[in-house]
């Protein structure tokens, strides 16, 4: 039986039970919009968001990209948004209360995630869970199989207990350059 994933935190010393899960609340180009533009231009609930510009319309479905961690029962979790077509949408949002076994669909991660950085978009398969929980993110590997995204690789090959403690360190802290050291410093 695999470990529940726990460890001390090096930075402000509490035990943390749990494998991590860090979300984002809205897709990127949302958050780029100023205040008025969200009123105006877009609409945000907790599982879609749609932009209408005027040159066109953008879709986005909240999301669960998971990361195994070797050992561990629970993978890492990141809540995150992926845009979809609008066909993608709409079957999405009209199978809502009774998604369609194996179905999915193309999008792109949606969210920067600081930890992984990345000058390149992240196309993925995006697949609807009939169980009511989020589609899970799946990312594509490179068609010649050598993946140099740091997060393509983790969520294909999965990470060990001490990258998912490191991980988790710095999403709730900051890098480790941004880190106080023990004076305050």
């Amino acid at each position: 039986m695999a470990a529940i994933f726990a460890f001390t935190c090096s930075c402000c010393e509490q035990v943390h039970e749990g494998s991590p899960s860090f979300g984002f609340a809205a897709p990127t180009p949302y958050t780029r919009l100023t205040e008025d533009e969200q009123s105006r231009i877009a609409e945000l609930s907790e599982d879609l968001c749609v932009i209408r510009h005027p040159e066109g319309t953008q879709y986005f479905v909240r999301a669960i990209l998971e990361v195994p961690i070797h050992g561990v029962e629970e993978p890492f979790l990141w809540g995150v948004w992926v845009s979809a077509s609008a066909s993608s949408f709409q079957r999405y949002v009209d199978s809502y209360e009774h998604p369609p076994e194996d179905k999915g669909f193309f999008g792109w991660l949606s969210n920067h995630i600081g930890l992984y950085p990345t000058d390149q978009s992240r196309p993925a398969d995006v697949w609807i869970q009939t169980d009511g929980t989020r589609p899970q993110v799946v990312l594509h590997r490179s068609r010649d199989g050598t993946d140099s995204d740091a997060l393509v690789i983790d969520q294909h090959q999965g990470i060990s207990i001490a990258r998912a403690q490191e991980l988790a360190e710095q999403a709730m802290h900051g890098q480790p350059s941004q880190r106080k050291t023990a004076d305050g410093s």
